[in-house]
Formats: structure tokens, C-alpha cells, sequence
């Protein structure tokens, strides 16, 4: 009984929490010892560490364990050959670690206090040298915005919005109710999101340029078919920032001779 109270109470993101039942850190389990709507130790709080790979995508920012995958100016073989709808990927950190647990909290228990922690340190990842006309959240399917009660991408991109002054604009729905794409493969996980989005208006896009924000980057499926959906809907430019990215770097055999020559060998 005890156990439901709080969990009711922490999704409600009450501050009667911490004064009615002591809580533990629910990433750590020590005892958390000061009030806070953030059940949460301020060690397992602290900024976690940026995601700073060496080689990259120019474009995707697909990381790389060398640059062998790369052309010249930085760009992997799938955007080469257009794959990608999305004209850049930013992401503040790897998806492991205490991040993963803050994201988690966040999203599936509900602890709507962390919106703010969390729009911080997306605000971080933000490029500075690019201009954008608007925020535009990641879209949930009807049924599961109810199940949650929330959308984690609109949180995250309202709190973007205050330190950034760029207008938050929902423009894009979702469709269709797709699988959760956890335990799906890449080629499953595009036919899944396949159609699944849409802009009812395409004013509200034409001519912009774009930042879709959502929680995590995993294989960029999801997010290459809202971007396609906004750039067919008339939008000029759609990048992405999230707060995490998962860390699937491709092996790749590392021949220098083959390298200059073009010609590379997957593991």
C-alpha cells in the first residue's frame, strides 16, 4: 500500500513524496536526504558526460569507431544515397549510464520535475551556428499519449523554448499506432514508422527550418519519417536534436591502403 501511494504520488510529481514517505535515490538507492519533487541523489544529478565521439557523420552524426566510412567531407555511405530525410542529428550524450536512468524516470515513471534538468542539458547540445523558425516535438499516438498522460518530447521542447525563445509548434500528428520499436530491426523499425506521420497543414512549415526534438536517437527511423513527413509537407530544413543517442557503432576493419583507394571491409 505503501509502495502505491508513493508511486501515485511521484507520478503526480507531488512534493508530499519526500515529506511523507522517505524516499532512496532511484538510480543509486542511497538515502536521499534533502526535499526534492526529483527522487533523485544531487551525485546521480550532476551533468553527465557529453557525447563527444572522434568520427562521425557530418550529417546523421552516426559515430564511428574510424573514419573509413566517411567521404571527404565527413559523410556516411546512407546519406550519400539520400536515406536520410533529416539534414543533421544532434544529441547531448550517450544513452547509458545515469542519463539513461534520468530519460526512463522521466518517461516511463512519469517524474515530470526532471523536464527541466534534462531541457538543460539539450539546450547544451544545441548548435550554435545554426538558426532555426521553430520546435517542433515528436508526435504520440493518441492512445499511448493517454496511457502516458504526457508527451516527453513536448516537455522537453517547451523547456527548450524558454532558454531559447523559439516558438514550440506541434504541426505534426501521428497517424498510426506503430510497435514499439525496442526489440525490432532497422529494416523493421522503417516499415513500422512508414506513413505514420503527417502534417495537416502545410503552412505551418513551408519554408522553415525545423528542429524536431525528441528524447532518444536509436537507429533515426522514427525520426527520418516525421522528417519526411515536414519536408514533403514543404519544410526547408529539418534537423533533430535529442538528449540521447545510442552508442551502435559500426566495426569496421581499418585498412589505411584500402582506405585512400576507397574500399572498406565490415567486420
Amino acid at each position: 500500500m505503501k509502495h502505491t501511494v508513493r508511486v501515485r504520488l511521484s507520478r503526480a510529481g507531488s512534493p508530499l513524496l519526500a515529506l511523507l514517505f522517505p524516499d532512496d535515490c532511484r538510480l543509486c538507492g542511497v538515502p536521499l536526504k534533502e526535499f526534492s519533487r526529483i527522487p533523485v541523489c544531487g551525485s546521480c544529478l550532476n551533468e553527465p558526460e557529453a557525447f563527444a565521439p572522434e568520427y562521425f557523420c557530418s550529417c546523421c552524426r552516426t559515430p564511428f569507431l574510424n573514419p573509413a566510412p566517411l567521404d571527404d567531407s565527413g559523410v556516411c555511405r546512407l546519406c550519400r544515397m539520400g536515406v536520410s530525410r533529416f539534414d543533421a542529428v544532434y544529441s547531448y550524450g550517450s544513452y547509458d549510464g545515469a542519463l539513461k536512468g534520468l530519460i526512463q524516470l522521466f518517461k516511463y515513471d512519469g517524474v515530470r520535475p526532471l523536464a527541466k534538468p534534462l531541457g538543460a542539458w539539450l539546450a547544451q547540445a544545441l548548435p550554435r551556428d545554426q538558426k532555426f523558425d521553430a520546435l517542433v516535438p515528436m508526435p504520440l499516438h493518441w492512445r499511448r499519449h493517454f496511457g502516458r498522460g504526457f508527451n516527453q518530447a513536448a516537455l522537453l521542447a517547451k523547456e527548450l523554448s524558454k532558454r531559447t525563445g523559439l516558438p514550440v509548434k506541434s504541426v505534426v500528428t501521428r497517424r498510426k499506432s506503430t510497435e514499439k520499436q525496442a526489440l525490432l530491426t532497422r529494416a523493421q523499425r522503417r516499415l513500422n514508422v512508414s506513413g505514420a506521420f503527417k502534417v495537416p497543414d502545410a503552412e505551418a512549415v513551408r519554408g522553415m527550418r525545423v528542429l524536431l526534438i525528441d528524447d532518444v536517437f536509436t537507429t533515426g527511423a522514427t525520426l527520418n519519417a516525421c522528417a519526411g513527413a515536414m519536408k514533403r509537407a514543404g519544410a526547408a530544413h529539418v534537423s533533430a536534436l535529442t538528449l540521447a543517442r545510442v552508442d551502435r557503432r559500426p566495426q569496421f576493419d581499418f585498412n589505411r591502403e584500402q582506405f585512400n583507394r576507397g574500399h572498406f571491409n565490415r567486420d
